[in-house]
């Protein structure tokens, strides 16, 4: 007989996931919103300095300040009343959204403080909600509703216990007082009640015969109680309480000197470049301020072919545009920006209307968008000329 000998098998290397996650690592909420804490705290870290890089945002004089986009909620707002108040305190209120921004930003990325972050998150979310894009239709259209939201799983969950300073902190306060680990993996709950010498034919001994389930398992909850039942902080809370402080004053500083280096690196570059819009006022010649064809807004005179010009629709006190492309044609739009509120401007190098808060591109021959965020195009406004050249609107 041939001899056999024992086939000898390379034992596979442990393939494990990234970051040290532990098997089955999405059923756990704090590693299935990791990619969405990420993204959340990248861009409020970057609105907030981009708005300090840029001085046309607390210039007043700039259609994408932060003045003129208080002027422009206060139409569209419905708290416009308050947004009326806010005006005097513009630049202040515009520096408090660009730290709070960065602040909540860095405190989401670096996991500290997360729960408080994600409500500040929440907060800032939905007052832009309130101001800026309330009546965008249809309501998912505006981005700062479905930021709202976004905030949530993080207020429930906090900042978890990977990828976050709240988490070495626990885990250094517990190891202070003697106490394992806090971190929690996921397990089936099946396998626990393998695991536990407690069970007992569908009960808890543990609990005085009380049924056996996820919802009071004692494996489950660990050593310590949970926050939500807890009557009395314990010395655990109190470290993590002073290392955190100690961990946000430290992150405060170096924001406010990034803050600071940032805004002043933007007033020296001059910040970003708005292009200007070429507009006209339209001048009333003589005749009847009302008449049959409308109120009179001026006299096609002051408004050369290829040119533009603005006047103030009557019926809405809205800004309004008028084009005129030839002698004989005129295009008359509101210019309120369907978007946020802002006035657009007429681009004559283009031949298109731009809203200077966020973008958006409009078609001068219709009014229909080119480019969003604007969820819809301009309303047009019917300019009536008479047989003298003065142009009427009603």
């Amino acid at each position: 007989m041939a001899n056999h000998r024992p086939v000898r098998r390379t034992a596979r290397p442990v393939r494990t996931l990234p970051f040290g996650a532990p098997p089955r690592a999405w059923l756990s909420s704090e590693w299935a919103i990791l990619p969405l804490r990420l993204f959340l705290g990248v861009t409020f870290l970057y609105a907030g300095l981009q708005k300090l890089a840029n001085p046309n945002f607390f210039n007043a004089s700039s259609g994408s300040s932060i003045q003129a986009q208080l002027i422009a909620s206060a139409r569209i707002s419905p708290i416009h009343l308050l947004i009326g108040h806010l005006l005097q305190f513009a630049k202040p209120l515009g520096i408090i959204i660009s730290l709070s921004e960065i602040a909540i930003g860095i405190g989401t990325l670096i996991g500290l403080w997360g729960r408080i972050a994600a409500l500040g998150g929440a907060i800032l979310s939905f007052s832009l909600f309130l101001t800026v894009s309330f009546h965008s239709s249809p309501y998912f259209t505006g981005a700062d509703i479905v930021f709202f939201f976004a905030w949530m799983p993080l207020i429930i969950s906090g900042s978890g216990t990977k990828l976050s300073l709240d988490a070495r902190i626990a885990r250094l306060a517990a190891k202070e007082n003697g106490l394992p680990s806090p971190e929690v993996v996921p397990i089936v709950f099946s396998q626990v009640l393998t695991l536990c010498g407690q069970f007992n034919k569908g009960s808890c001994n543990a609990q005085q015969g009380k049924k056996c389930g996820p919802e009071s398992c004692p494996v489950l909850l660990g050593p310590r109680e949970p926050i939500a039942t807890r009557v009395a902080i314990d010395s655990v809370d109190r470290r993590e309480l002073v290392l955190g402080g100690i961990a946000a004053g430290v992150v405060g500083i170096g924001s406010a000197i990034l803050a600071g280096a940032v805004a002043e690196g933007g007033r020296l570059v001059g910040g970003a470049k708005v292009a200007k819009g070429s507009s006209a006022t339209l001048k009333a010649g003589g005749g009847n301020k009302s008449s049959s064809l409308g109120t009179l807004i001026g006299n096609i005179s002051s408004l050369p072919v290829g040119e533009s010009a603005t006047f103030t629709i009557p019926s809405s006190g809205d800004p309004g545009v008028v084009v005129r492309p030839t002698s004989t044609q005129l295009l008359g739009y509101d210019a309120v920006c369907p978007h946020a509120g802002c006035t657009v401007g007429y681009y004559k190098a283009s031949n298109i209307f731009v809203c200077p808060c966020h973008g958006s591109e409009f078609q001068v021959a219709t009014g229909d968008v080119i480019s969003g965020p604007a969820p819809h195009g301009l309303s047009k406004v019917a300019i009536n000329q008479a047989t003298d050249g003065n142009l009427y609107v009603k």
